[in-house]
């Protein structure tokens, strides 16, 4: 993953297993903050993401055309900004990255699964508050 530097806007590489942590620019030396927004990946992102993080995943599996979806995203937006440091929240979108999607049955959408150490934990279809997103991952955290 690339981050930008709030204070010198250098780019800087951030392995998976590290998104949840408070590092440094490589640049400037200022902190880099855990990561507070969804991130929308693609298969190999997806990937590497669930398979290294050293926190709980969360994925949501959505679609453009989808009003559940668009009412559910600004939610999982604040719970992200709030769940920040303690889990890492993925989008998927279904329509670019079928593959992600029937490799894991997605059949409606929204659709979230929630992954600790690479292992799917939580599947549910439908929308969730970001309320209902900070308790569920709360039983997951360690």
């Amino acid at each position: 993953m690339i981050r930008t530097c709030s204070h010198c806007h250098t780019k800087n590489r951030i392995p998976a297993r590290y998104l949840a942590a408070t590092g440094k620019c490589g640049q400037c030396k200022q902190p880099l903050p855990p990561q507070s927004h969804p991130i929308e990946v693609d298969t190999a992102t997806f990937d590497d993401i669930v398979q290294n993080s050293p926190v709980p995943v969360l994925v949501d599996f959505w679609a453009e055309w989808c009003g559940p979806c668009k009412m559910t995203a600004p939610e999982f937006s604040k719970a992200a900004q709030s769940l920040a440091g303690k889990a890492v929240l993925l989008k998927v979108n279904t329509e670019t990255e079928p593959q992600l999607a029937a490799r894991f049955g997605i059949r409606s959408i929204p659709n979230f699964k929630l992954f600790v150490g690479g292992d799917m934990k939580f599947d549910q279809a439908g929308a969730l508050s970001a309320a209902q997103i900070e308790q569920l991952v709360g039983q997951f955290r360690a």
